[in-house]
């Protein structure tokens, strides 16, 4: 770097009378990641040239040359013909280089003033991950079709419910499947409020102190397409809440993501045999010719410990910084890079493999009396007849008592002998039918409540597309 002047690829250096070191020039280099906000910066570099133009810090032939000479820095971008030299310490420092090779350093030199790259970097990563975010609710949506289509298809065939892995009470399939749409729901519901906490231009705030050549932030807001422009200056450069709680999200949908891949193997095995799995989903062994084995479910469960970790490194990172910028900020956008590529593979792997599987209704509906999991019904018949039902709950618990002893199904039992309560008529609750069609309440187990929840869950899941 020459004494008194600011480097090519970078946008300092006037006070410094040496060039950094070697180590020190790639240690602060951030081209081979930061590259994808250029299209954000671009933006906004527009942006801001309209507001030196509205506070008449431009006349207009240099504004038209300014913007043109910004379109063609998109496009040579948008096509690849533009990356970035070596010498470019950052994704700003890279474009401002192109823009004054094209316009001239009197033309292009002028973008600069009243902005800093700590208000540049905050604003391209909030833009940045709006757009991402509609994309992922796009193949959030996708999912959540897919799954809704399997769960009308069996609403009304029995399954076994388990807790702790254990049989439980009978449920429908559809339930079993449709219960892991409401969690999906839930993020798009997340990504949604997001959306509006995330729309704040931080344009304007300079550095940290605002500028004082009479740009006006809110209407650099309005340009950018943000809702509205930051309520104070210092927050504006290093506020990474959107990062974090972004990264949450992306966690949050990893974690269902990993439940509902877990299923998919567990259902998929021998010992389940709920499901066949599509051949296009599904990989081979490398010396056992009969395997076929779930690998897009078994890799959607294993990244997801990425996409937590990405949260966790963002958190680590913000935890102990003073206000305002710090260069520790440069590190939120690997981590939020990485969640983005990780959760969009993913997504639509796990979308075409629950769209793919072949459910077997008579194999899940088989087991559904299996493991006494009718007991609760001859405690609630019990309770129907007046009973208290912790007095019920006893006396269900010897016939199950009384039935493992006889290795016999708990209505084989003789259940006048287990309690004088159990009178002959009580067999009639120990039917899944009876179970199932005892809770058609909302959010039950009925088959008709279950359709009920998958119309719903529909009707929610138009409002994102």
């Amino acid at each position: 770097m020459a004494e008194g002047r600011t480097g090519q690829g970078s946008l300092w250096g006037g006070r410094f009378g040496a060039a950094p070191a070697a180590a020190m020039a790639q240690l602060s280099k951030s081209t081979h990641f930061d590259w994808a906000l250029a299209p954000y910066d671009i933006r906004q570099g527009t942006a801001h040239a309209n507001a030196l133009l509205r506070a008449g810090l431009l006349d207009e032939p240099t504004h038209a040359a300014l913007t043109a000479g910004l379109e063609q820095v998109a496009a040579e971008v948008d096509s690849g013909q533009l990356q970035p030299a070596e010498a470019d310490e950052d994704v700003h420092g890279a474009l401002e280089r192109r823009l004054i090779e094209i316009v001239g350093q009197d033309v292009g030199g002028r973008l600069r003033a009243g902005r800093s790259r700590n208000d540049q970097v905050a604003t391209d990563l909030r833009l940045l991950l709006l757009d991402v975010s509609n994309a992922v609710t796009a193949e959030l949506v996708d999912l959540c079709g897919a799954l809704l289509t399997q769960a009308e298809r069996h609403h009304a065939d029995p399954a076994p419910g388990f807790t702790h892995l254990q049989h439980a009470q009978p449920v429908t399939l559809g339930h079993e499947i449709g219960k892991h749409v409401q969690p999906f729901l839930r993020d798009l519901s997340r990504l949604r409020d997001w959306q509006q906490r995330t729309s704040v231009s931080p344009m304007g705030a300079g550095a940290l102190a605002g500028n004082g050549l009479g740009l006006d932030p809110v209407a650099t807001a309005a340009d950018l397409g943000f809702s509205r422009s930051f309520e104070n200056s210092i927050d504006a450069v290093v506020d990474r809440d959107f990062v974090a709680e972004f990264l949450f999200i992306t966690a949050m949908i990893g974690v269902h993501l990993s439940r509902l891949g877990e299923e998919i193997c567990l259902w998929a095995t021998s010992e389940f045999g709920w499901v066949y799995l599509h051949d296009e989903f599904s990989t081979g062994s490398s010396i056992m010719p009969q395997k076929k084995n779930p690998d897009s479910a078994e890799l959607a469960r294993g990244k997801s410990g990425r996409l937590i970790g990405d949260l966790v490194s963002v958190l680590t990172m913000l935890k102990g910084l003073p206000f305002a910028y710090n260069r520790d900020l440069q590190e939120d956008k690997e981590p939020v890079f990485d969640a983005i590529a990780t959760l969009r593979l993913v997504l639509p792997a796990m979308t075409g493999t629950v769209a793919t599987l072949r459910f077997r209704p008579e194999v899940a509906g088989a087991g559904t009396a299996d493991g006494h999991s009718l007991a609760t019904e001859l405690a609630d018949w019990l309770v129907r007849q007046g009973m208290p039902f912790r007095q019920a709950h006893e006396v269900s618990g010897r016939a199950v008592k009384a039935a493992d002893e006889a290795g016999v199904q708990l209505w084989e039992v003789d259940l006048p002998a287990v309690d004088p309560a159990l009178t002959p008529r009580a067999v009639e609750a120990l039917s899944v039918d009876a179970a199932l069609a005892a809770r058609g309440h909302p959010g039950g187990t009925a088959p008709e409540a279950v359709a009920r929840q998958l119309k719903q869950a529909r009707e929610a899941l138009e409002q994102y597309r």
